[in-house]
């Protein structure tokens, strides 16, 4: 397994794509519009929702501990539409990260080191799914960049699983294969009921038992999306034991 390790700049430049871009989507579509993709929201809702996330990004960053913040009241101004208030505190969000120490403590919820390093990366992916959210709603979807995608499938299993933040709770056991095509990676994930483990193929002794008993291929983005919930694995390659990716979906 092969997973990409991204950086600061990594991240803040696919915010510098992924956040204008969501920005004009939400401008473009009416307000009440849905998301198809996340059901009984409108693109009002999601405007409102990134921006709310943005402002607890930085509540966390700027709180200088590596101790669970309090999470702010978040109200929309008075007089900004969902699309300029996402624009402004988009821009606050990145006026904070471009001079972030990635080494400073700060929060966040998964079994990781609290470092501020974490938010950036968190910040990229959330922009990167929520924007194809938004185009989706005006008919506009572009698929998340390869190798930003790539990394959030990494996210999921380094991150949202780890953390117990799966979609439904079950007991799935086995090994599942995901193969991004469009990147040159792949991924062996170990279920073991509520709980997984990421395998490293280059670690995996002879005589260890990681036979895949399911198997995913397709693009960085379609796996992102399909864990995330956007998308069906039935748009993808799936082969072996489908009842196994219940245990991978997060959003």
């Amino acid at each position: 397994m092969s997973r990409l390790h991204g950086t600061k700049d990594f991240w803040i430049g696919a915010l510098r794509t992924d956040g204008p871009a969501f920005a004009a989507a939400v401008a473009e579509a009416p307000p009440e519009t849905p998301v198809l993709s996340c059901p009984g929201w409108t693109v009002a809702d999601l405007g409102r929702h990134l921006a709310g996330v943005y402002i607890w990004a930085r509540t966390v960053v700027t709180a200088g501990t590596a101790t669970r913040p309090e999470r702010p009241v978040v109200e929309p101004p008075a007089g900004l539409s969902p699309a300029q208030w996402y624009r402004q505190e988009y821009d606050q969000l990145m006026a904070l990260f471009d001079g972030l120490d990635p080494e400073a403590p700060a929060w966040n919820f998964a079994p990781q080191p609290k470092r501020a390093g974490f938010w950036p990366r968190r910040m990229a992916h959330e922009t990167a799914v929520h924007r194809w959210d938004a185009q989706l709603a005006v008919a506009a979807g572009e698929p998340i960049e390869a190798k930003l995608a790539a990394d959030g499938v990494s996210e999921v299993l380094d991150t949202w699983l780890p953390a117990g933040r799966r979609k439904s709770s079950g007991q799935w056991h086995g090994v599942v294969q995901l193969s991004a095509t469009d990147a040159a990676q792949e991924w062996y994930v170990r279920l073991r009921g509520e709980g997984m483990a990421l395998l490293d193929t280059a670690t995996i002794f002879d005589h260890d038992d990681h036979h895949a008993r399911a198997q995913v291929t397709g693009t960085a983005s379609d796996l992102l999306l399909a864990l995330m919930g956007r998308v069906s694995f039935d748009n993808l390659g799936v082969g072996g034991d489908r009842g196994l990716l219940g245990g991978l979906r997060v959003g």
